[in-house]
């Protein structure tokens, strides 16, 4: 417990202080970072009171200002309104602070609002992938307002090729065949809707596209390396063991690891449920080492006092789960632990697969392991079995060096 006497919080914020650092310790906070907590707490109180403000005061437009004075004295730390979250919600959940209205959403936001929960209610894409598509069309609904609103029935076809073409100008050829994507999905949503009388989607031009390079999987010495940059002697390095167990053995997405759920696996009968892509649910056997990977996680380095049932927590408070980002910047990090390189998740999805290949394993199994769609996804793996495709080489023709 901190020793409140050590931080002398004054002013308005004064009757919050002990129940402010109760709320932070529960949450995994260490008590260093509770002191600092408090001790920015006492600061904002001491500037409430020289100002003759209350709590009730703590606006935006009123937190900005104490961060600008905060700034203009010289303070280092905590000068962004991200450290003032906890308190701010502290207060709020306390019902001292009013929640806090959002603004009037223009007329494109508001639409690009409603194509984002069509995407994730009716079409089922991800949280992240429909955010993604917001922005890639975002250009063309936002060329398209107008005083009274956003111009949707006078889109044509010629309107829809000449935006995909001037993208194209700019944007990787992969980026742009997710336009494409994007934009047939944007139209969709507009003919449903009634914004358009008559449906455009075939006028987004196929774009042609496929990645010339191999997948790249690590070598074995390059998985023993990732896995051995992990010092297992610290719950940090545990859990990143075991999220490169799940990756490198079983194919899975950082998205996936990091929405796994405790209720996800039965130790019982040694099976995995996975939450893909487009809200599918598979259900996997678990290795035995990658189970015994993620229990010498939970023995000796998941938090006790973890905020949900996500198996891979924060190790900072607050004890949350890992996000999608926290999942990658761990891959990345043990690849340049390991002298690597910066190395993603994709990349190991790709070791998964091409280690099974080697095996035997035909592409059809392999694309049940990853949980692809189509075969035509795997097919790119057979790509890398050259000793498969070795035979249907022609012969090179005699004479020539």
């Amino acid at each position: 417990m901190i020793d409140l006497s050590k931080v002398q919080v004054d002013g308005p914020l004064e009757p919050f202080a002990s129940g402010f650092a109760a709320e932070l310790s529960a949450v995994g906070y260490t008590p260093g970072s509770v002191r600092c907590q408090l001790e920015l707490a006492a600061h904002l109180g001491r500037w409430l009171a020289a100002e003759g403000l209350g709590v009730v005061s703590l606006t935006a437009p009123v937190v900005e200002r104490f961060l600008i004075s905060r700034r203009a004295m010289g303070y280092r730390a905590f000068r962004s309104t991200k450290a003032l979250v906890p308190l701010l919600t502290y207060l709020r959940r306390l019902g001292e602070l009013p929640i806090e209205v959002a603004a009037t959403p223009t007329p494109v936001e508001a639409l690009l609002a409603r194509f984002r929960r069509y995407l994730i209610a009716e079409r089922g894409l991800q949280i992240g992938t429909a955010r993604g598509y917001v922005d890639l069309v975002r250009p063309l609904v936002a060329g398209r307002a107008t005083v009274d609103g956003v111009d949707v029935r006078g889109l044509t076809s010629g309107d829809v090729t000449s935006f995909l073409v001037a993208e194209s100008r700019r944007l990787a050829p992969k980026t742009v065949q997710r336009l494409a994507t994007a934009l047939r999905s944007l139209l969709r949503f507009w003919y449903l809707d009634g914004a358009l009388d008559v449906s455009l989607v075939g006028s987004v031009p196929k774009v042609a596209y496929r990645s010339p390079g191999l997948p790249r999987g690590l070598d074995p010495s390059g998985v023993v390396a990732l896995l051995s940059s992990c010092d297992r002697d610290r719950p940090d390095g545990l859990r990143d063991f075991g999220i490169l167990t799940l990756l490198a053995r079983m194919g899975l997405r950082s998205g996936e690891v990091a929405v796994l759920q405790l209720d996800d696996i039965d130790w019982r009968h040694g099976e995995i449920t996975l939450r893909g892509k487009g809200n599918r649910r598979d259900l996997l056997p678990l290795p035995t080492d990658v189970g015994e990977a993620i229990v010498d996680y939970l023995h000796h380095g998941r938090p006790s006092d973890a905020m949900d049932r996500r198996v891979f927590i924060r190790t900072k408070a607050p004890n949350r789960g890992l996000t999608t980002g926290g999942i990658t910047q761990a891959v990345a990090a043990a690849g340049r632990r390991a002298g690597l390189g910066t190395l993603y998740a994709n990349r190991l999805r790709h070791t998964a697969a091409t280690s099974m290949l080697k095996a035997g394993a035909p592409l059809a199994e392999i694309g049940q392991v990853l949980r692809h769609r189509r075969p035509i996804t795997t097919a790119i793996y057979a790509k890398v079995d050259t000793e498969s495709l070795r035979p249907l080489a022609r012969p090179w023709p005699a004479g020539l060096s």
